[in-house]
């Protein structure tokens, strides 16, 4: 899943940031609403989580804007007022959800995940290839009944390449998906992911890599 954090607090945006990525998340963090639209014309995002109070351009205005431009991502609004007129009025500027400040951490993760299986690229609610299970709300991988112990990218990854249901997806789009802005494009993280990811789950193979295309899950079950 791909999230913009929109947040003019910045120690909070960061914490906010650094928390969904260790949920295995690409996280984009920018503090101000001109920078929200940038981001949002050049990248794909499923879910924004956005600061209503915001410089430049306040968060009203970039809601109404993705909304008035069909914007596919969701909006989960923060805001420090959580009156039941603050609410709706979120709400009838376009934002799926609405969050009021201070708020506990695990809620906002769930809330993120809620709107993510909302997105037109809705992912299933788990994953299931012969004797591998993937449960994405749980955070559970197993196969053969053993569980898998991955870190968030590893996860993430194999989501990712489980969702394209046997599709090629390239280290390119592993990197905008999986990682985020902040990642090297000539990076060999894609590789040592997958490479650390093929030794957990073992024989047979899962992951099949595409010459000089990137990489899908195998049609041998």
């Amino acid at each position: 899943m791909r999230v913009l954090v929109v947040e003019d607090h910045e120690v909070l945006g960061r914490t906010v940031g650094v928390g969904l990525r260790r949920e295995g998340m690409a996280v984009d963090v920018v503090l101000d609403g001109t920078d929200a639209l940038d981001r949002l014309a050049v990248t794909r995002y499923d879910v924004v989580v956005l600061d209503r109070d915001l410089p430049g351009v306040h968060g009203d205005e970039v809601c109404r804007r993705m909304a008035d431009e069909g914007a596919a991502a969701r909006v989960l609004m923060l805001t420090a007022s959580g009156s039941v007129e603050d609410r709706v009025a979120g709400l009838e500027i376009g934002a799926d959800d609405y969050l009021a400040k201070p708020f506990e951490f695990a809620e906002l993760v769930a809330r993120v995940r809620a709107l993510g299986r909302r997105t037109p690229s809705a992912l299933p609610t788990r994953y299931e290839w012969g004797d591998l299970l993937l449960d994405p709300a749980r955070r559970l991988a197993s196969r053969s009944g053993r569980t898998l112990s991955l870190s968030p990218k590893e996860f993430a990854v194999l989501e990712h390449l489980l969702a394209a249901d046997g599709q090629v997806v390239s280290s390119e789009e592993l990197l905008e998906r999986v990682w985020d802005e902040a990642i090297d494009p000539f990076t060999t993280t894609v590789k040592t992911t997958i490479l650390r990811l093929r030794n957990k789950l073992g024989q047979p193979p899962v992951i099949e890599t595409v010459r000089a295309g990137g990489y899908r899950i195998g049609t041998g079950r």
